[in-house]
């Protein structure tokens, strides 16, 4: 399968998309924080709060921001005019879990954009309470899921 963003001759390039129909675009994606139980400590409720300002609400600006800004962060990604980004969080024992669901009507996808927000959002997290540890690990950053046009995907556990 050729990819998208090499021409004929193996050169990079933005993928032409004026061709493409305007459909509805959704993409969720999610990044897992581990916590270690200083870190974990921290958490009053659904948030902590730091001298920088409360960790969940600021890493959710952060990450709305990020996607508005992703394709000024990702070469090849069109500038999208995002109708609806929303984040979502679950603080488990050991863990953060940040989920990141964009969605537009438009001729490209927000995998890219999704992807994104829960990158800095999860970034942003481990900024803010760095001061304890260090120790934080960012992983498993991915599509969840993507619909809208040529394929769909579904919901993934893995």
């Amino acid at each position: 399968m050729p990819l998208s963003h090499l021409d004929a001759e193996g050169q990079p390039r933005m993928v032409d998309v004026g061709g493409k129909r305007v459909t509805a675009r959704r993409a969720l994606a999610q990044a897992t924080i581990r916590l270690p139980a200083a870190v974990r400590a921290c958490f009053e409720g659904d948030d902590a709060v730091t001298t920088k300002g409360p960790v969940i609400h600021t890493a959710i600006i952060a990450g709305t921001q990020a996607v508005k800004r992703t394709a000024e962060l990702i070469p090849f990604c069109h500038p999208l005019p995002i109708e609806r980004c929303d984040f979502s969080t679950s603080l488990g024992a050991d863990a953060l879990l940040i989920e990141c669901e964009v969605a537009l009507f438009g001729k490209t996808g927000v995998e890219m954009e999704a992807l994104t927000g829960a990158s800095v959002a999860a970034l942003t997290v481990y900024d803010m309470l760095k001061a304890v540890s260090h120790d934080m690990v960012i992983e498993s950053v991915r599509l969840v899921e993507k619909h809208g046009g040529k394929s769909d995907i579904e919901a993934r556990t893995t």
